[in-house]
């Protein structure tokens, strides 16, 4: 799909402030700097619609995008702040765990991982508080042009296996390159299929 027309709405600092149009909301969540706005940007065709930065924690508010008029791409602040305070970690932990649980318009949450790293706790503890919270769950693996095609793989093995540890089955995954637009046209048609499913439903 190229015609994808995309807009920023806003930014939220809490639930309450959150766009009040009842479209189904897509969420972008992994940890700091995974790559969040620069997929984004890839998925709509529009390298200005989401800020990049290269350095962690930009993101700090909740940020809605209007695509197509019929769903939000939702961008969130990162988790793993290393050189932020205690006190807006805590802030943006709680945030985002509000949004997450208590918005009635969550259709999907793509979770977002570096696929150049080893599994990494942070990662899994978040996707299994979402597990236990029965939020559906998507994983996304990005930067996957930086290494090689066989670490990418072993890398996304070993995540699985941590995972398999604590989840009947692994979730549906995809393997991305922001720059390289890698997993594009999977992702946007899984998307596609995904709020079909929500209208007939």
């Amino acid at each position: 799909m190229k015609n994808i027309e995309a807009k920023f709405i806003k930014s939220s600092s809490n639930l309450k402030e959150c766009p009040k149009e009842k479209l189904p909301e897509f969420v972008f969540y992994g940890r700091s700097n995974v790559g969040k706005s620069s997929l984004i940007n890839m998925l709509v065709n529009n390298k200005n619609l989401s800020k990049i930065s290269s350095k962690p924690g930009k993101t700090k508010l909740i940020n809605h995008f209007i695509v197509n008029k019929n769903i939000y791409f939702v961008d969130l602040p990162g988790y793993g702040w290393a050189k932020t305070s205690k006190k807006d970690r805590k802030k943006w932990d709680n945030m985002i765990k509000d949004f997450l649980l208590k918005s009635i318009k969550l259709a999907l949450v793509f979770i977002l991982i570096d696929s150049r790293l080893k599994p990494q706790k942070i990662d899994i503890d978040f996707i299994n508080f979402l597990g236990k919270n029965n939020i559906p769950i998507n994983l996304i693996y990005t930067k996957c042009d930086k290494i090689n095609t066989s670490n990418v793989n072993k890398n996304i093995d070993n995540f699985n296996k941590e995972l398999l540890k604590t989840w009947k089955e692994i979730p549906t995954f995809f393997i991305t390159s922001s720059i390289k637009k890698t997993g594009r046209e999977t992702i946007i048609n899984y998307i596609i299929n995904t709020y079909k499913s929500l209208i007939i439903n």
